[in-house]
């Protein structure tokens, strides 16, 4: 019995040793099949590592004023005689727009010329009598008097009728006409609007930390929605004296060419003021930055010997790098980066440390210094 029961643990002892060969030779084959089966390279896109002039600026948002900007009115009552311009016309400084009813006003404005008329005559015969000491000297004075007196009456009705006649107080391009022929104007009713167009002011506001970089006289480059692609060159020619207490924002007033009349007040616009000197930095494209809690990074393409079909071996090896400021679809690169190292710019999220990776540059990612939106 004894000499039976050590044959069957023999036996029971081989075939669990069987099984666990088994199991071993064919973990090992897995993982031999596993480690000799490689990855297909990954497609990126890359570009070019390059040192870029940037122009430090300060942005901001602003809105364009007039130089000179008014809406015409009357400044007395009258009845619209005629109109001598057009809705949209270009007015030259002193031009006559409107002309009220002044009939009144002229022939009283006569009739008291020929009184300061006679009251001039009364006071030189006056004063010949009184050389003559023919009348005393109160009589002299009462007639001198009289005659200035006259001789304000006149000036204030010839007042009266200049102002019968509304006129352009400066050149610019008129707006839409909201009077008639016939209508009766009161004190300070609107006529039409009047705009002087070139220059024309941009007004922006920067917060109080970049006073500091902002002067008279600094170029600045604003651009509106209204003209895609289109910039306009003014330089500062204002600023506030004093930081507004509620936002510490700082007004600044800048003067832009406008000699095509593109430009029109009340418009939305974007302001760059350049401040300082130009600077060199390594720029890549945003996207080719990947922003970890533990440090920003990048992958860099190396070359590794030839592959089978004599095509260079390129693989990806992760980089830290120190980033800058941004401007656009770029963005500034400090440290961790050479100029001349090929960069990965979109794709990075299927790669790991010292991946093999092909190199598709069919579709880029966008890498502008200044994008605008594109209608589609």
């Amino acid at each position: 019995m004894a000499k039976r029961m050590i044959i069957m643990l023999v036996l029971v002892g081989l075939l669990f040793g069987l099984v666990f060969g088994f199991l071993a030779f064919r973990a090992h084959m897995i993982k031999k099949f596993l480690a000799s089966r490689k990855e297909p390279p990954a497609a990126v896109t890359a570009l070019t590592a390059k040192f870029e002039l940037w122009q430090p600026h300060v942005s901001a948002v602003g809105s364009l004023r007039a130089v000179h900007g008014v809406d015409v009115t009357s400044e007395i009552a009258g009845l619209v005689r005629s109109l001598h311009f057009k809705s949209g016309d270009r007015a030259r400084e002193g031009q006559l727009l409107v002309q009220l009813n002044a009939d009144s006003d002229i022939a009283l404005l006569h009739s008291l010329q020929a009184e300061a008329a006679l009251a001039s005559t009364t006071y030189e015969r006056d004063k010949a009598q009184y050389d003559a000491q023919a009348i005393s000297k109160a009589t002299l004075d009462a007639a001198e008097a009289d005659y200035k007196s006259k001789q304000a009456q006149v000036a204030q009705q010839a007042a009266v009728v200049a102002k019968k006649a509304i006129r352009a107080p400066f050149s610019g391009r008129l707006g839409i006409s909201t009077v008639n022929l016939g209508q009766y104007l009161n004190p300070g009713d609107k006529i039409v609007t009047l705009q002087s167009l070139d220059p024309i002011y941009a007004d922006f506001y920067v917060p109080q930390q970049q006073v500091a970089h902002i002067a008279i006289g600094q170029k600045v480059v604003v651009t509106t929605d209204a003209f895609p692609g289109a910039s306009f060159d003014g330089k500062i020619t204002a600023m506030n004296p004093v930081v507004e207490t509620d936002t510490r924002n700082l007004l600044v007033e800048a003067t832009i060419a406008n000699k095509k009349h593109e430009l029109l007040p009340g418009m939305y616009a974007s302001v760059k003021v350049e401040a300082g000197t130009k600077q060199r930095f390594i720029t890549l494209p945003q996207t080719a930055i990947t922003y970890n809690p533990y440090g920003d990074t990048v992958f860099i393409i190396q070359k590794t010997g030839q592959g089978a079909n004599g095509k260079p071996l390129l693989i990806a090896k992760q980089s830290f790098v120190t980033v800058g400021n941004t401007r656009g679809d770029q963005v500034a690169v400090l440290d961790g980066i050479v100029e001349g190292d090929l960069v990965v710019t979109s794709g990075q999220m299927n790669l790991k440390n010292g991946s093999q990776v092909i190199i598709n540059n069919q579709v880029q990612p966008s890498n502008e210094a200044a994008p605008m939106p594109v209608d589609q």
